[in-house]
């Protein structure tokens, strides 16, 4: 019996059972706040701290580096703010393919005294290395580039990229959420090239959604978003969501285990989709630079990207168009208007992105339910002409 299929991996992933497995004692039994000094609550500090050391050790970082906040939006606006309130106005430079939870508080800052130089990109999504340079000429004090994109997949060599900036001093932090799992990730190495800072997120990589990590370098001083009991080093008050951060180490731990054969899958499922999608006549884009195993980002001319999202949810697939969190933007995706991408094929896009529950059945009955549903959406369009 056919069951629908889930190939929307980066904009969330199925919890896995050891991961509940792990949680469930935390949501149940185990209930104590882990600032009290009873056992209720020193079993939760014990938890948290486990928790933080299996973090850490999935990246290579000590666990004195590793900070909980609630999710990736959170993370990357604690050290953009952050990092920002410890300092005095001057330039923040974002790569212009970032997450809004990047480019949105790099704005509030403009607001606020701060300059902001947008990074650009090339035609395959990769950071423009002319660009960048010039940019270090201006001498920035924060420098914030995306390890890979939710959007594309496209992947940077942010250790290089670090390397380049650290004459000029800046801090740089890296948003490394959809990294994790898919890439080897060593904060040790990273931060010896002059990566000062990386946002993770559970959610995904197979843990809850609400628990989150930046990995912080200690030489760098953040003012904290929420003010109160001094939690996390004092960079992140508020009670800690123990169940969601038990859970972030299990799937931190079990996403480091297999970033050492998963990838391999997923490229190979990765290459008969995009067989498949090249087929039928799509343009798949950012196939020049390097890219996640697991990411398609594709476009057929003439046709809607939400519509024939809609069109293939209908026949069991969940896609996506763009990015989950900006889905109510009726905006061309800014990440391809970076990349030159024309708005008329840019509003058309629509992502695969794939991950360990996938099959190669699941890739041969999508690419023929896309076959009958493009040529339905073409026909239409033939129509109307």
């Amino acid at each position: 019996m056919f069951r629908p299929a889930y190939l929307d991996h980066n904009a969330t992933t199925p919890l896995d059972p050891a991961v509940l497995a792990a949680m469930l004692p935390w949501l149940e039994s185990q209930y104590g706040n882990a600032s009290s000094r009873h056992e209720f609550g020193r079993a939760a500090r014990r938890a948290i701290d486990e928790a933080r050391q299996q973090v850490a050790a999935a990246v290579n970082a000590h666990p004195t580096e590793v900070i909980f906040t609630s999710g990736g939006s959170e993370t990357n606006n604690l050290f953009i703010k952050g990092a920002a309130a410890s300092l005095k106005p001057g330039l923040l430079a974002v790569s212009a393919i970032e997450h809004p939870c990047v480019l949105k508080p790099s704005a509030q800052l403009a607001r606020q005294g701060w300059q902001v130089r947008t990074l650009a990109v090339d035609g395959a999504g990769r950071l423009d290395l002319a660009d960048f340079a010039a940019a270090l000429l201006a001498q920035p004090k924060l420098i914030s580039v995306m390890q890979a994109n939710n959007e594309t997949g496209v992947v940077q060599d942010i250790a290089a990229l670090a390397a380049t900036a650290k004459a000029c001093g800046a801090w740089f932090h890296s948003d490394a959420a959809q990294a994790l799992g898919k890439l080897a990730i060593d904060f040790r190495a990273l931060n010896a090239a002059g990566v000062h800072a990386l946002t993770l997120s559970a959610h995904k990589a197979c843990g809850p959604k609400g628990a989150a990590a930046l990995v912080l370098d200690k030489r760098v001083e953040l003012q904290p978003l929420i003010a109160g009991g001094g939690h996390e080093r004092g960079l992140r008050s508020g009670t800690e969501n123990v169940p969601a951060i038990v859970g972030f180490g299990v799937a931190a731990e079990l996403a480091a285990q297999a970033v050492a054969e998963l990838p391999a899958r997923l490229r190979a499922m990765q290459a008969k989709l995009e067989a498949g999608l090249v087929g039928l006549g799509a343009r798949i884009f950012a196939t020049d630079a390097k890219r996640l195993p697991n990411t398609s980002y594709f476009a057929f001319s003439d046709i809607d990207g939400e519509t024939l999202v809609g069109k293939l949810d209908r026949a069991g697939f969940a896609v996506a168009s763009g990015a989950a969190c900006s889905s109510a933007n009726p905006e061309p995706s800014h990440v391809l208007r970076a990349m030159g991408v024309a708005p008329e094929i840019a509003r058309g896009a629509v992502r695969v992105s794939l991950g360990a529950s996938n099959t190669d059945l699941e890739i041969e009955q999508f690419i023929n339910a896309l076959q009958v549903t493009v040529g339905r959406l073409q026909g239409l369009t033939a129509m109307a002409v």
